[in-house]
C-alpha cells in the first residue's frame, strides 16, 4: 500500500535513526488526490504544516527491493510550500506513469500496473549531502563507500558535480579520501524550490567531510545494517550543521 521507500523509512524511524518527520500516503490516496478527489485533495490541504518547506518522493509498490531500484526513475520535488503541496503529490503521483518508468518496468518484467504511495516529509537543509553505499558498489569488497558534495546531495544524485569520495573499513578507518570538483551546489530557494549556486576558489576542491562527520556517517550505517540486515546497502544523508539526517535508504544489488 505504501511502498518501498516508505517502508524502509518507517522502519528506520521506529528504530530511533534519524529521519526527518513525514507522513506516508497509500497509493489510492495519492491516486485519488493526482485525480483531483476534492475530499482527499481538502484532507491534505488541510493536514500541510505552514512554517516549514517540504521534501515530495515517490514510494512505488515493488520499488527499492533487491532485484529492482527506481532511483532516479519517478519525480522528486524538493523545497515544496504547503500551498504547492496538493499539486506536488499529484505531480509525483502521475510520474509512476511517464514513459522512462514504465520502460523500466518492462525491462524488468514487471507487467502489473504501476501503484506508488508519496512520502511527505520535513525538508533538510543541507550543508553536505550524498550518497553512500556498503560493500564497494564496483568491486564488491567490504567497505563502505561515501560520495559527498556542498548543499543538497541532489547534486550528487543527479551528476552535476563531481563528488569528493571517501572509503572506509568495516571498523571506520579511513582508507581513501579523494577531492572532487564541485563547482555548483543545489540549495533551497527563498521562496520554495531550489536554485543552483556556483562555487568559486578553493572550496571547489575543499573536502565537505572531515573525521567527525565521516565518523558519524560510519556509525549510521552500522546502524542501518543492525536494522536492515547483512546484505548490501544504499542510503541517501545529509548534514544540517553537524546533524546528520537518514534521508534514504535501500537494499542494493551486489557487484558482480
Amino acid at each position: 500500500m505504501f511502498g518501498g521507500k516508505a517502508a524502509h523509512l518507517a522502519l528506520a524511524a521506529a528504530a530511533a535513526l534519524p529521519v526527518p518527520d513525514g507522513i506516508a500516503l497509500p497509493w489510492p490516496v495519492a491516486e485519488a488526490i493526482a485525480g483531483g478527489d476534492p475530499d482527499v485533495t481538502s484532507l491534505l490541504a488541510a493536514a500541510a504544516p505552514r512554517r516549514v518547506l517540504l521534501a515530495v518522493r515517490s514510494s512505488a509498490v515493488g520499488e527499492d527491493s533487491e532485484l529492482a531500484s527506481f532511483a532516479g526513475q519517478h519525480l522528486t520535488l524538493l523545497g515544496v510550500t504547503a500551498a504547492r503541496l496538493v499539486d506536488a503529490v499529484a505531480r509525483v503521483s502521475r510520474s509512476v506513469h511517464d514513459e522512462r518508468a514504465l520502460a523500466y518496468r518492462r525491462q524488468l518484467g514487471m507487467i502489473r500496473a504501476p501503484r506508488a504511495g508519496v512520502v511527505v516529509q520535513t525538508m533538510v537543509s543541507a550543508s553536505v549531502g550524498g550518497v553512500l553505499f556498503r560493500p564497494h558498489p564496483l568491486t564488491g569488497a567490504d567497505e563502505i563507500v561515501i560520495e559527498g558534495s556542498w548543499g543538497l546531495g541532489e547534486s550528487v544524485v543527479d551528476g552535476l558535480v563531481t563528488p569528493d569520495r571517501f572509503r572506509l573499513s568495516p571498523a571506520g578507518d579511513v582508507l581513501e579520501r579523494h577531492a572532487g570538483a564541485k563547482d555548483v551546489e543545489v540549495v533551497l530557494a527563498p521562496g520554495g524550490g531550489t536554485g543552483r549556486r556556483a562555487i568559486t576558489g578553493g572550496r571547489v576542491v575543499e573536502l565537505c567531510l572531515d573525521d567527525s562527520r565521516l565518523a558519524a556517517l560510519h556509525r549510521l550505517a552500522v546502524a542501518c545494517q543492525a536494522r536492515f540486515g547483512g546484505g548490501a546497502q544504499d542510503l541517501e544523508w545529509a548534514f544540517a550543521g553537524e546533524r546528520l539526517w537518514l534521508l534514504q535508504w535501500r537494499p542494493a544489488r551486489e557487484a558482480a
